[in-house]
């Protein structure tokens, strides 16, 4: 059933929903499969992603099947291990009551789970709605850095005895503000990401190397705040920026279509590779400023080429030959996880191609 090359499942995943929809599917492209199973029993290892999409042509949009508000959207259920996901064909509706199950008033009853504390090593946790191991490094660290942020960042100024590259439990000394941070981040600014359509730079991106930590604040008389390297991932050096260090994600991760029409092309691909694949993460030009949040889904198409018409005019007397635009060609999906404000992450889906820089990702028709 597993829809990714890679799942990597933790015992108490992020939240999901368990509620039941009020009527038959509105919209068309959340269409059930012609061969949809009766029923479904949870295992660990299942991502929601993976049992929707055993039921329905478009895995995204099982918040629709699900019958869920944006209220529900923010404040989700759980689904565990065990539980059994059902399909209602006479209503066209995911459900974890037996379908005919009744409530005594002729009216099928509804299972809601309450909402849980999420706690992490637990057995037989809520299953995760999409892998959740292959986004963790994105959620903690500062990979991408938009420049308003650049501008103001504290930086090490100096080290103790002038060391040149730092380490774990080295003295560090930091200049700029901290607005009342102990804790951060440490990065060093890589290239610039420019929009494909436009060519202006967005953002840039950012080498995580290590944390910090406050050891004593700048006093009158002293420009520098005294902090020691907590951890060092790579080398540490003089010039590299900070930032505070994020709260502990919030992994509500419920797909839906974006609130505003998305028309974003993807600007890079992590890992330094010319293509990128299933499980994989990429940088889009669009973020909040633009309607994207987190949980939307972007189709993903490579874009339509311009080519020259073979049976148009062969370019006789001087005039040119004519083309055509070849239309642009769906391949896959894209679940954005982190939003900033003119960019965002994206998991790759599934595809049927690689992906691209330039390739197209925009709201699902």
């Amino acid at each position: 059933m597993k829809n990714f090359s890679t799942v990597v499942t933790r015992a108490a995943a992020a939240a999901l929903v368990a509620c039941v929809v009020a009527g038959p599917v509105q919209a068309a492209e959340c269409s059930f499969k012609a061969n949809a199973p009766d029923q479904h029993r949870v295992v660990k290892g299942d991502t929601l992603w993976d049992i929707s999409g055993a039921f329905l042509d478009h895995p995204w949009c099982w918040p629709q099947v699900w019958g869920m508000n944006r209220e529900e959207i923010r404040n989700p259920h759980w689904i565990y291990p065990g539980q059994i996901v059902y399909f209602d064909r006479a209503r066209g509706r995911l459900s974890l009551t037996r379908p005919g199950a009744s409530d005594g008033r002729g009216e099928p009853s509804l299972l809601r789970l309450s909402p849980q504390v999420r706690s992490e090593g637990l057995e037989g946790g809520a299953i995760d709605a999409i892998p959740a191991g292959m986004i963790e490094p994105y959620l903690t660290q500062p990979l991408v850095v938009e420049k308003d942020a650049l501008a103001t960042a504290p930086r090490i100024a100096a080290s103790e005895a002038g060391h040149l590259y730092l380490g774990t439990g080295d003295r560090v000394y930091v200049r700029g503000d901290l607005k009342g941070a102990t804790e951060f981040q440490v990065f060093r600014q890589g290239g610039p990401l420019k929009d494909p359509q436009s060519g202006a730079v967005l953002a840039h991106e950012a080498a995580y190397v290590g944390t910090v930590k406050l050891v004593k604040a700048a006093v009158p008389g002293v420009d520098v705040h005294s902090m020691l390297v907590s951890n060092a991932v790579s080398e540490m050096g003089v010039g590299d920026r900070l930032m505070p260090a994020p709260p502990p994600a919030v992994r509500n991760y419920v797909p839906h279509a974006p609130l505003s029409t998305i028309d974003a092309r993807v600007m890079s691909i992590y890992s330094g590779v010319a293509y990128a694949g299933q499980s994989q993460v990429v940088t889009v030009n669009r973020g909040s400023i633009d309607g994207l949040d987190v949980g939307a889904v972007l189709q993903l198409y490579h874009l339509g080429k311009t080519v020259a018409d073979p049976e148009g005019n062969k370019g006789l007397f001087g005039l040119k030959r004519p083309t055509m635009k070849l239309p642009d060609e769906q391949y896959g999906s894209l679940f954005i996880f982190r939003v900033f404000g003119r960019v965002s992450y994206g998991l790759i889906m599934q595809v049927t191609a690689p992906v691209e820089v330039g390739d197209v990702a925009k709201s699902p028709e």
